[in-house]
């Protein structure tokens, strides 16, 4: 029964990419690259006169994105990638609709 009960220590909760217990700085940067793009990308894509913004932010966070989750090396690395693929893709979409990639004169 002592499982149950518990020992009276608390378990400390961190956040982290490495769940393999080894550093991966490059991978990690990465992920947050891709993320930071996918959302500026996301946010961007519904300002119609920031489409030039969108579509650039977007087409390089998804292909930077797909390139980091080719070299991805835990799940948690991959599962913050796809929510920033999916951002960008969503932003580029959305700012090829409103304009596309070059300003309108």
């Amino acid at each position: 029964m002592r499982h149950v009960i518990g020992t009276g220590r608390s378990l400390s909760f961190r956040l982290t990419l490495n769940t393999d217990g080894r550093p991966h700085p490059l991978e990690n940067a990465m992920t947050i690259a891709t993320l930071a793009l996918g959302l500026v990308a996301f946010v961007t894509g519904f300002v119609v006169r920031a489409h030039v913004v969108a579509a650039w932010t977007g087409a390089i966070g998804f292909w930077g994105g797909l390139y980091a989750q080719y070299v991805s090396s835990t799940t948690a690395q991959r599962s913050l990638i796809i929510v920033g693929v999916v951002g960008s893709f969503v932003g580029v979409a959305l700012g090829i609709a409103h304009g596309g990639f070059v300003p309108k004169p």
